[in-house]
């Protein structure tokens, strides 16, 4: 998968980051600074936020590396873009689907207790582990963006996709801690709308990997069909 894909999704995708995680960065201590300091602050707060899709990329880069090296890149590319798509076609909840698995359900509860802890202290030697603590957090953006870390094939490259994911979503998650709330929520939920249209090109563009479409050099269609070969 392209990496500039990564950047693509978290920055086009960062509407659905404000409406999720936007109540906890205007929490964090930011009001009341200089707008410099307050910058730093939101940019050490999402540092975290980057960490942890970084390691998350290492994790899943490693299982698709392992999953190429099995010969599977056909299969594993046209699976993710089906299961894209059934999502996007079906609304599914796959935050909720995935909250109803103990295992998850019981990294979210410790993830929230951790994370209330640290949002009592108001200081800045938090901040780092307040956002590396809201990487794990149940998000359909971040798990489409793990999609697209496993079809890499390669561990550096799971890496680099989930780090470049993370920095994609920091422009608007930064404009929003320093300006509040300046997009309103109706304007927000017609943005969100179009989450399922992203959904589907990315299950399209899955799906056309999956298959390998291999066209003539230079679009000569006719010496090419003629090396095809053919019973008499």
């Amino acid at each position: 998968m392209e990496l500039w894909t990564a950047f693509t999704i978290g920055l086009l995708g960062s509407l659905h980051c404000v409406g999720m995680c936007g109540p906890i960065a205007l929490a964090l201590p930011y009001q009341g600074k200089q707008r410099w300091v307050a910058a730093a602050n939101v940019l050490l707060y999402n540092g975290g936020r980057v960490i942890t899709y970084a390691l998350i990329g290492l994790v899943i880069g490693t299982l698709g590396k392992g999953l190429f090296l099995a010969g599977l890149q056909t299969q594993v590319s046209i699976g993710l873009g089906v299961l894209l798509l059934l999502i996007a076609l079906f609304s599914i909840n796959v935050e909720a689907k995935l909250l109803r698995i103990p295992a998850f359900s019981k990294l979210n509860n410790w993830v929230k207790q951790r994370l209330s802890g640290l949002l009592r202290r108001h200081n800045r030697s938090s901040l780092l582990f307040i956002g590396m603590l809201n990487g794990l957090l149940p998000c359909g953006l971040v798990y489409m963006a793990v999609v697209g870390a496993v079809s890499t094939g390669n561990v550096w490259q799971g890496m680099a996709y989930m780090s470049l994911f993370g920095l994609g979503t920091i422009p608007l998650m930064l404009a929003t801690a320093l300006a509040g709330q300046f997009i309103n929520i109706r304007l927000r939920n017609r943005l969100r709308k179009l989450i399922p249209v992203f959904l589907i090109a990315f299950a399209v563009l899955f799906i056309a990997r999956g298959m390998q479409f291999h066209i003539p050099d230079g679009f000569r269609f006719w010496e090419g069909s003629q090396e095809i070969p053919m019973c008499h």
